[in-house]
């Protein structure tokens, strides 16, 4: 009889300490909440100089601290929303500034280059409940968005079907091929509004706020702080975002400064523009790292 009580006892707290959002998202069968945290630096509170996240300039050291806490702040939050999997993906540069010793323990690291089209979101996939941006920045062209660009310093304009695309943009439509929303993008207010644009229901954390080559930014510890208590917020009620989806075909519309490579099946529409249509998103993207 004794067994039979501790039994259902030990039944009753599992059940009781299990993750409930106010709808079961796809993807979370009684599994436990999975989360994917893309992060870059740019966005990154205090962040306002190419030296700052370039491992070439001394700066950079400092600089790369505070993106290892940034991320370890939505893990934090995560954890707290009952996230039993956490995977960061290190999505700056050559995806290796965050410090591997300084990240939460409860956290898997992604790190490295790879040539394959999902970049920064390599390692999403169907098992995942929600993806959370990190450091992000606003796209090129933004007059005053600190260290605005869209992959690369020589892309002008990237559009698909219509849609001009900060990184934020396309990453979503990559975690959206698995059914996966972006539930929270932190970095400055010109990316915060940019995503709030694309995405509708979507959490910001403004790190700061863009003044061309200035910035009006929180302490690194509040921005944390926020970080935190935002991504715990926004995964304890999933189920209110929903992916980020646009219809094949996806016809990609690129603008750079120089010419610089080639792909098969795009066309060079305008000086400096290439145009690319396919029913894979994926091979979109593959087009864009050959072309940017």
């Amino acid at each position: 009889m004794k067994g039979a009580i501790r039994a259902l006892m030990v039944l009753v707290a599992v059940v009781g300490c299990r993750y409930q959002p106010s709808e079961e998202p796809a993807g979370q069968a009684g599994n436990g909440l999975k989360v994917f945290i893309s992060v870059d630096m740019e966005g990154i509170a205090g962040v306002i100089t190419g030296n700052e996240v370039s491992s070439s300039a001394p700066e950079y050291q400092y600089f790369r601290e505070l993106t290892t806490q940034e991320a370890n702040a939505a893990v934090e939050g995560a954890l707290a929303a009952g996230a039993t999997e956490i995977v960061v993906r290190d999505g700056h540069g050559a995806k290796n500034n965050i410090i591997p010793h300084l990240l939460h323990t409860e956290a898997k690291l992604l790190r490295g280059v790879t040539d394959r089209p999902e970049n920064m979101m390599l390692g999403i996939d169907e098992s995942f409940d929600a993806v959370i941006f990190i450091g992000y920045h606003a796209k090129a062209g933004t007059e005053e968005g600190i260290l605005a660009h869209t992959s690369s310093g020589n892309v002008i304009d990237l559009s698909v079907n219509g849609v001009s695309f900060p990184e934020a943009g396309y990453n979503a439509v990559i975690a959206g091929l698995f059914d996966v929303p972006v539930v929270l993008v932190a970095g400055d207010n010109w990316i915060c509004d940019q995503a709030t644009d694309l995405f509708g229901n979507v959490v910001t954390v403004e790190t700061k706020v863009g003044m061309d080559v200035a910035a009006l930014g929180l302490h690194p510890k509040a921005a944390q702080d926020l970080i935190r208590s935002e991504t715990e917020a926004a995964l304890s009620d999933l189920g209110r975002f929903e992916p980020y989806r646009m219809e094949p075909p996806y016809t990609m519309v690129l603008k750079v400064w120089r010419e610089r490579g080639q792909f098969p099946g795009a066309e060079r529409t305008g000086e400096g523009e290439f145009t690319f249509t396919s029913d894979d998103f994926l091979e979109v993207m593959d087009a864009f790292n050959a072309l940017k």
